[in-house]
């Protein structure tokens, strides 16, 4: 390293040459890392990045006061997933995404009692062991919202009445 006066060290810098469109005159400008100056973000602050979220298409919108409190409000929401093979359900703290209480037919205590893991009777007893694991987190509301594609009937209703009947107060959101 060169020292300057004052005992400072100068670090090497790299730099392209280029020249002004309407000047000849060869000047130095700073290079990027990646040898592509075009890679910036909107804003032309950083080298771009993908991101996982998306950029709202309008960024000032007004966020209603029912959207920004909904979730303390109503803290505990309850998620059901049918498949063909097994049935399983969780209530979820909404701000801590944390899971209060999980159920399922795929595990290994439940597994063995079933005759058959995707039926009514397994709905049952999904949304009866839930609720006896979530009365252990003091937990006893939750709201539930079907997915687009989950009508609200047969086993999903069966898991939700399972768990109404055991003592968990579920307020259900239908469109």
């Amino acid at each position: 390293m060169l020292c300057a006066r004052g005992g400072q060290k100068l670090r090497p810098f790299l730099c392209a040459q280029v020249s002004g469109f309407h000047t000849s005159k060869p000047g130095l400008a700073p290079r990027s890392f990646f040898g592509v100056e075009d890679f910036v973000d909107d804003d032309n602050s950083r080298p771009y990045t993908y991101q996982k979220g998306k950029k709202s298409k309008n960024p000032n919108k007004h966020v209603s006061f029912k959207q920004r409190t909904v979730a303390y409000m109503e803290p505990f929401t309850l998620d059901v997933f049918i498949s063909k093979r097994f049935v399983s359900a969780s209530i979820t703290h909404r701000v801590t995404c944390k899971q209060v209480a999980v159920a399922g037919t795929n595990s290994k205590d439940i597994k063995a009692v079933l005759k058959s893991r995707s039926d009514i009777p397994a709905c049952l007893s999904v949304g009866q062991i839930l609720s006896d694991r979530a009365r252990e987190a003091d937990v006893y509301t939750a709201s539930y919202t079907p997915r687009d594609r989950d009508k609200f009937e047969g086993k999903i209703r069966a898991v939700v009445q399972s768990l109404i009947d055991n003592g968990i107060d579920i307020k259900i959101y239908l469109d």
